[in-house]
């Protein structure tokens, strides 16, 4: 770490940034640079003492250190997923190369930073995730719960909707379905009023976020 001046992090209510790192007095100078401005933090010298701890549903970010006894962090940012680790990661080495921060730059890591890094730059990469995160869980939040009322349409409002999205008519899709126009009103009403859509625009830009979610990535 250099001790530089730096400018505070922008504020993301109850964010948490995970540290693993094998050396301790690296782990204690990043707590304390990150504890003051403004982070709560969470130290390990192991991957898996991170893996046992509890981590609440908050914005946060992982700062992990390339090369640690045991599995290294480019090793486990491969299996990250499967330990539920759903979060962005920063990667910190000594002995960083072109090759090696390219590998993890393509397997999603978000950013790169080589020891001794400057505090600012800490401040200003952990700032960028955590604020990066925040944005994901309130998308994956909003979806979920669009989803959970597309999961209150009926399989006939459904098809409408379907029909709807594509641009077709009432009468249009009356025709298709060989059903009343005035039933087809009702099972559009209904579907509109469930997914809680208020024109035909908003439905079908509803209709692409539930078709999209969960690949969206921060």
């Amino acid at each position: 770490m250099e001790n530089n001046a730096y400018h505070a992090a922008p504020k993301v209510d109850d964010a948490m940034v995970y540290v693993i790192d094998d050396d301790e007095s690296i782990c204690a100078a990043l707590s304390s640079l990150l504890r003051s401005s403004g982070f709560s933090v969470q130290t390990f010298t192991r991957i898996e003492e991170f893996l046992s701890a509890p981590r609440p549903a908050a914005p946060s970010c992982l700062l992990l250190d390339v090369r640690l006894r045991g599995e290294s962090g480019l090793t486990f940012q491969q299996s990250a997923r499967q330990h539920q680790v759903d979060m962005p990661i920063i990667f910190m080495t000594a002995h960083g190369d072109i090759e090696m921060s390219v590998r993890a730059m393509k397997a999603g890591a978000l950013d790169f930073l080589t020891k001794p890094v400057r505090d600012q730059r800490v401040i200003d990469a952990v700032s960028s995730a955590v604020g990066r995160h925040a944005a994901w869980l309130e998308r994956n939040r909003s979806e979920a719960s669009l989803r959970a009322r597309y999961d209150l349409l009926t399989a006939r409002e459904r098809e409408v909707v379907s029909y709807v999205v594509e641009g077709l008519l009432n009468k249009q899709i009356a025709g298709e379905l060989n059903l009343s126009e005035i039933t087809i009103k009702i099972h559009r009403s209904s579907a509109m009023r469930k997914l809680e859509a208020q024109s035909v625009a908003d439905l079908v830009r509803k209709m692409e976020v539930i078709s999209a979610a969960a690949q969206a990535r921060f």
